[in-house]
């Protein structure tokens, strides 16, 4: 997917207009947007991984059910106390 984009300079041409053409030519062939798009994305996680931190999390959840039962930690509330 790589893309090589190369612009010759002309015999009187300075090197802003050589400039100039070159990032047209860059823009053209988007290679800028494709950059951009791809920048933030993740891979999709494997089953694996998925399976491993589901795991994880459902092993925590039944020590803080079990903690709670013998009174050595306070039920953690999900919403906080409310402001009025």
């Amino acid at each position: 997917m790589a893309v090589n984009i190369e612009v010759q300079k002309g015999a009187s041409e300075n090197n802003l207009s050589v400039l100039r053409r070159f990032q047209k030519r860059v823009q053209g062939a988007g290679v800028l947007t494709r950059v951009r798009s791809n920048r933030y994305s993740e891979r999709v996680k494997s089953e694996n991984v998925k399976r491993a931190k589901t795991l994880a999390y459902l092993k925590k959840k039944d020590e803080t059910a079990e903690l709670v039962k013998l009174g050595k930690i306070q039920e953690v509330s999900k919403f906080g106390k409310r402001k009025r």
